[in-house]
């Protein structure tokens, strides 16, 4: 079961990747990958991604969901999980939806925004559903 639940993540960024490259070729993920817990090198990757126009591209945010998911079945923590748990945020806007957690469903600490926040379907202190909706 491990292994397939590996492979699954394994096939959902390598989807994401393809996405990424069509679409976005000059978009340069390989120095997250290397580093993947530097804040400078994720930093990088998320303004050029932001400027690319990525963050209104639907299929590429689907993409990224089949990502997470993937991580969080092949990964399960004990206990009460965060939903989304986002630290040190800077944006002009921001839109968090259906987001099913066990534990808190958003958590943010150290946000700054200068435009919208909107968050809405959140469903916490439930069980995450064992396949995606």
């Amino acid at each position: 079961m491990k292994d397939t639940v590996a492979g699954a993540v394994k096939d959902a960024y390598a989807g994401l990747k393809r996405l990424l490259s069509a679409r976005y070729a000059h978009v340069d993920v390989s120095a997250v990958e290397k580093k993947p817990d530097s804040k400078a090198k994720r930093d990088s990757l998320a303004e050029d991604l932001l400027d690319a126009g990525a963050g209104e591209d639907v299929e590429l945010l689907e993409a990224a969901r089949q990502v997470l998911c993937a991580v969080r079945e092949s990964a399960p923590e004990t206990g009460s999980a965060v939903g989304v748990d986002l630290e040190g945020l800077d944006a002009a806007a921001v839109r968090i939806q259906d987001v099913i957690a066990n534990g808190t469903g958003v958590r943010g600490r150290d946000w700054t925004v200068t435009g919208d926040i909107e968050i809405s379907g959140v469903r916490a202190g439930q069980p995450p559903a064992l396949s995606n909706p």
